[in-house]
């Protein structure tokens, strides 16, 4: 017997390597169950792959069939509102048609009774002059019973030729002769013709009608009562004027100066400031309006609002004018948040200047606009020299003159203070014929009475960029310092 660990130890190694070749060996039995799972396993795949694929078969037919259908339907959907439609469109023909043939059998009639009517008035009218040949009233009035019976007794006393010029001056902003002159000029563009059932009204009231409203800037209703027209005649005869002024006037009376006419307006500016080669003063004033229905935001006056404590709607009127304070160029409409650089850069005169033809020229400006190479606006930085002390008080009597001919303007012409009745589309119109009206009255020689001026109060905002030429830098630079060293400047800034 051999008790040795080690022998213990081979005979338990010995087992257990008997026992692993055991579990090593391939059973028959096994190896055929085990090929039997794998081809059940296959068929089972194969089978799931064939019903997938019929799956996606009857899926894809069902969905062609569903759009096939889809489409038959939608046709005949769209053919069955086509045919609405057209229906519809027949029988609206059909009463539109049938409206219009009632109107005008209506018209017809209405003529026919109010033709009857005037025949039978001025039969009695004849009767009745006939009859009262000897002691009856020979001058029968021809009434037409559809005419609003209204006074016209002001305005008769108006254009009396006994009434007083300087009242008819107080009443339309201008002398007769001046106003006889706007009527003839205006004749051919606002005179009407009398009709059966209606007679025209004469040029010369249309035309006080207008500028009366102007002047005054009183509500419609006492326009109406004025001169005995309805309020839908009166504010129809405004914008006919003002539309006839700003098409036959304007041409003639506001537009850009010639070369003869600007060497003119450089002189009297330089013998005004000592400062050359200036074309005209720009301002740019607010006229107050009703709230827009659109863009309100952008017709908004903050600074306006803030002042009065009501919240205020403007639009712009941007202006250049010569030393009679008579405008060369107008810019109007621009909403009331604009900013004056703002508008100057959307404005006729800057495109103008853009294509060369303002070059070697200023116009000066307020410290609201920019320096640019043809304008020309004062110092504004916080400490001045002396120099530049001098040059800002010879440009303020520049400036004087266009804020001067703004107040004018407002004061002559107060519809231009009030808020109007006038739609924001046709305010344009309105504002150019205030425009011409004034260089009218300025050119006339037609002075303004005192209890007329206004204060202006326009904000005047510096520009994000105020110095946008290093050239124009310079030239304000030597223009100022000529000035003082030449003995043109004044001595009030010292």
């Amino acid at each position: 017997m051999n008790d040795s660990p080690n022998g213990n130890v081979r005979k338990m190694n010995g087992r257990d390597e008997a026992d692993e070749d055991d579990d090593s060996m391939p059973k028959n039995g096994g190896g055929k169950d085990f090929k039997g799972l794998v081809t059940s396993l296959l068929l089972l795949d194969e089978q799931e792959r064939c019903d997938q694929e019929e799956r996606d078969r009857a899926s894809m037919e069902a969905n062609i069939s569903m759009e096939v259908n889809h489409r038959k339907k939608t046709k005949a959907m769209l053919d069955f509102y086509s045919e609405v439609q057209d229906y519809y469109s027949e029988v609206e023909q059909s009463d539109r048609i049938n409206r219009k043939k009632s109107r005008l059998a209506a018209n017809s009639v209405a003529v026919a009774a109010a033709s009857d009517g005037l025949e039978k008035i001025e039969i009695e009218i004849e009767k009745s002059t006939k009859r009262g040949g000897d002691g009856g009233s020979s001058g029968g009035h021809h009434r037409r019973l559809w005419v609003k019976d209204r006074s016209k007794a002001w305005w008769d006393e108006c254009n009396s030729p006994d009434y007083p010029d300087e009242e008819f001056k107080k009443q339309f902003r201008m002398r007769r002769a001046t106003f006889d002159m706007i009527c003839e000029e205006l004749n051919s563009a606002i005179a009407k013709e009398d009709t059966t059932l209606r007679t025209a009204i004469p040029v010369r009231q249309r035309v006080a009608v207008c500028l009366w409203r102007l002047a005054t800037g009183d509500p419609l209703r006492v326009v109406s009562k004025k001169f005995g027209l309805g309020i839908s005649t009166c504010h129809k005869l405004v914008l006919e004027v003002c539309t006839a002024i700003r098409t036959v006037l304007m041409p003639k009376y506001l537009q850009w100066p010639e070369e003869e006419t600007l060497r003119r307006i450089k002189e009297e500016y330089e013998s005004i400031s000592g400062i050359p080669n200036v074309v005209g003063s720009m301002y740019t004033t607010h006229i107050p309006i009703i709230a827009p229905k659109i863009s309100v935001a952008a017709y908004f006056n903050k600074r306006h609002t803030e002042r009065n404590q009501r919240t205020s709607y403007s639009i712009t009127v941007q202006g250049v004018v010569d030393p009679r304070g008579v405008f060369t160029d107008v810019c109007i409409g621009w909403p009331g948040s604009m900013p004056d650089e703002q508008v100057l850069e959307k404005s006729a005169l800057f495109q103008r200047a853009n294509g060369g033809l303002m070059k070697g020229v200023w116009v000066v400006g307020g410290s609201s606009y920019p320096l640019l190479d043809w304008v020309l606006v004062p110092y504004t930085q916080q400490h001045f020299t002396w120099t530049q002390h001098a040059f800002n008080e010879k440009i303020g009597e520049i400036q004087k003159v266009g804020k001067q001919a703004f107040a004018r303007l407002k004061g002559r012409w107060r519809c231009l203070q009030k808020r109007t009745e006038v739609k924001l589309q046709d305010l344009p119109m309105v504002l150019g014929a205030c425009c011409v009206l004034h260089n009218i009255c300025e050119l006339g020689n037609e002075e303004m009475d005192e209890e007329l001026c206004t204060e202006l109060q326009d904000d005047e905002v510096a520009p994000e960029v105020g110095l946008r030429s290093v050239s124009s830098m310079k030239a304000r630079d030597a223009i100022a310092h000529n000035l003082l060293h030449h003995g043109l400047a004044g001595t009030s800034f010292l």
